[in-house]
């Protein structure tokens, strides 16, 4: 959880910015005196212990050269730790804060949803820094979960299973979890997520985002949930304008920011979706009870397992499951050679969910589809291999 803690005398600031972390940011906001200022910065990051502070906002009312003296103390001792300050911007003072070690400067007049985005913004750099001092103290780099959600064909669901994956993952690691949409041409994870994103993936993979992890973060787009979503191209004549490189390079850039690294891929076995294999810990195969798809799954494996592309992580999703299709459980199973691992039942909340842009595990809804969809999440949950489980496939009912 983040923790916010805040240092000003203006009472509408501190509003409004408890206002923006309410808005969909995780964690608590703490008020300290202005007298904190002049304080040990140990005694003003380590309030509480149970949840660290990650951002320090340093508002109106505060001695712009004593927050500045501030910021170059925890810029030193506690680098991991953002400080934002509340100012009128000139280009003296911009260069002096940075130098002292502020990460942005706001005005003090700004609105709540100005506010949001760079508290956001903050967040994210504090968890690249943190990851960044981790990863000095340890020998190996350690990386996020890449999960390539993938089916043969499409109709079959495969974004609405994203979208309920990444927003579930969020739950379990919140502001940890970003979602990839490498449909280029016809992705719809921002109708799924309602989202109206300003900037794409095009932005993210050309430029400097290309080359900054930093300034990569700030083309994602923040959802109320608590995950980050790269939405696809607004024109899909763009997509040519992406190369297997760019996805292979962004998929290592965000693995190293986040936890769990969520790609909705195009149908079939394009370029995008191999370059994504490359990088990937587990796939995510979604065929519905058709003998197309599941043919075309089949397929697939066989050729991805000639490739050497098959993740360690195979996780296979029986989508818009019911009894009267003509296929069972068994059928899918003897025909594409591998064990179903969760079975999704035919639900009318599942397309209402969609067209609504709230997924069904961000809205709650209970049913069996939900009920399923968590059990799918529950498979990158870190304790899942320690979990009972004597059999990994256990036989599913299809209502």
């Amino acid at each position: 959880m983040s923790r916010f803690i805040i240092i000003t005398t203006a009472a509408d600031f501190e509003q409004r910015v408890r206002a923006a972390v309410s808005g969909g940011l995780h964690g608590s906001v703490q008020s300290l005196p202005e007298s904190a200022i002049n304080g040990a910065p140990q005694d003003i990051v380590r309030q509480d212990p149970a949840e660290p502070a990650e951002v320090i906002i340093l508002g109106p009312g505060v001695s712009t050269d004593e927050a500045l003296k501030l910021a170059t103390v925890v810029d030193l001792q506690f680098p991991e730790i953002s400080v934002i300050l509340a100012a009128d911007t000139s280009a003296d003072l911009v260069l002096t804060a940075m130098r002292s070690g502020v990460r942005d400067i706001v005005s003090p007049s700004a609105d709540t949803a100005t506010i949001r985005v760079m508290l956001e913004r903050a967040c994210l750099s504090a968890a690249g820094r943190r990851r960044g001092l981790t990863v000095q103290g340890n020998s190996e780099h350690e990386t996020g979960r890449v999960i390539a959600v993938m089916s043969p064909k499409g109709g079959v669901g495969k974004t609405t299973i994203a979208t309920n994956l990444a927003m579930g993952l969020g739950k379990v690691a919140p502001m940890g979890v970003v979602i990839v949409d490498l449909d280029l041409q016809f992705g719809d994870v921002a109708s799924g997520l309602s989202l109206d994103p300003e900037h794409t993936l095009l932005d993210a993979v050309t430029g400097a985002a290309a080359h900054d992890a930093m300034v990569l973060k700030a083309f994602l787009t923040v959802h109320s949930g608590g995950v980050y979503a790269l939405c696809a191209p607004r024109n899909p004549n763009e997509a040519d304008l992406v190369t297997a490189d760019h996805v292979r390079h962004l998929i290592a850039q965000l693995a190293t920011e986040f936890k769990y690294v969520v790609v909705d891929t195009a149908p079939g076995l394009g370029e995008h979706a191999l370059a994504t294999l490359e990088h990937a810990t587990d796939a995510v195969w979604v065929v519905g009870m058709d003998i197309p798809s599941v043919k075309g799954l089949r397929t697939g494996l066989g050729i991805l397992n000639e490739l050497g592309l098959l993740p360690q992580g195979r996780h296979v999703v029986l989508n818009f499951a019911n009894r009267h299709a003509g296929l069972n459980i068994q059928d899918v199973e003897a025909t594409i050679r591998v064990p179903v691992d969760v079975v999704i039942p035919h639900s009318a909340a599942m397309p209402f969910a969609t067209n609504k842009g709230v997924p069904l595990l961000q809205e709650g809804v209970r049913n069996a589809a939900t009920k399923n969809l968590r059990r799918l999440v529950a498979r990158f949950e870190p304790d899942w291999g320690t979990q009972v489980h004597k059999k990994l496939h256990r036989r599913a009912v299809v209502a």
